[in-house]
């Protein structure tokens, strides 16, 4: 009951200072579409999430102007509109907010409420990028390895791959590992690749795992280690959708490694397998 009070407390000045016009106005409106947006200590009502992003974001605050095209965008609480969207999108991003710079090179990427544009995509990601979001800099990264919008070049994808993956953000540590492995926009190196599969298969990647499986399996950047290859194998096709070709490729090496060892090395590759797991998933 004393918390509940609290709470009511909280919500009431937060939004008597949004109404009244106070000082901090924006912040309180902001932080009550937030909290009814995510149902944070209130149940979750997206059209009363909407209602106060929209009063905070026309007054020009760039959370919720972003806050409020995410709705639009998502169809939370109204009926989805890709260009209301790109509306608040591009208002928050003039301001300088990552995450809607981020969003406008996503909606421009797919074509969502706009022409789609390689272009105009790789300009907002790379604002975003340069204040160092990681997803925006690891999809830059994609975009100079593919050549979408600008002329392929390894070598500035790996840089962004580079500036992300040393955030922990495993996409670009794969992506990395794959550069080094194949030696694209990097000095080949196994041992590198190695090390960046290791930290995106730690963090579940499948491909990663795969791939980890398989240079232990070849000695390739690690000493050969058929109980790790076999682990790996394991853990990726637990990771991976069951009609996935990472799925039917980790069974058949799986199926493979395990005439080249012994009972017990097999038995040890699944304990440890499933000690990864655990120690990875727990409390879900």
């Amino acid at each position: 009951m004393m918390m509940r009070a609290i709470l009511a407390t909280c919500l009431l000045c937060l939004s008597v200072a949004a109404l009244a016009g106070q000082p901090d106005a924006l912040n309180a409106g902001f932080a009550l579409g937030s909290m009814y947006d995510q149902g944070h200590g209130v149940p979750q009502d997206y059209a009363e999430a909407m209602k106060w992003y929209r009063l905070a974001a026309k007054q020009g605050d760039a959370k919720a102007q972003n806050n409020l095209g995410s709705m639009y965008d998502q169809g939370h609480g109204v009926p989805q509109d890709y260009a209301e969207a790109v509306k608040w999108y591009r208002l928050a991003a003039a301001q300088g907010y990552a995450v809607a710079q981020f969003n406008l090179g996503r909606v421009y990427l797919h074509g969502q409420g706009v022409t789609q544009s390689y272009a105009t995509a790789l300009k907002w990601y790379r604002l975003a990028a340069q204040q160092g979001d990681a997803p925006a800099q690891e999809i830059l990264g994609n975009m100079y390895f593919a050549g979408l919008g600008v002329p392929r070049n390894f070598a500035e994808a790996a840089k962004w791959d580079q500036l992300t993956a040393q955030q922990g953000y495993a996409p670009a540590q794969f992506a990395l590992g794959y550069m080094f492995y194949f030696g694209q926009g990097v000095p080949q190196s196994y041992a590198k690749a190695a090390k960046w599969y290791l930290l995106a298969a730690n963090q579940g990647v499948d491909l990663a795992q795969f791939n980890l499986g398989y240079m232990y399996a070849d000695g390739q950047g690690v000493p050969q280690n058929y109980v790790e290859a076999y682990k790996w194998y394991a853990l990726a096709k637990g990771a991976a959708k069951p009609a996935s070709k990472v799925y039917k490729v980790a069974s058949a090496n799986m199926s493979i490694l395990s005439k080249r060892m012994t009972p017990a090395q097999i038995a040890q590759a699944q304990q440890e397998a499933s000690a990864w797991w655990a120690a990875h998933h727990k409390g879900g």
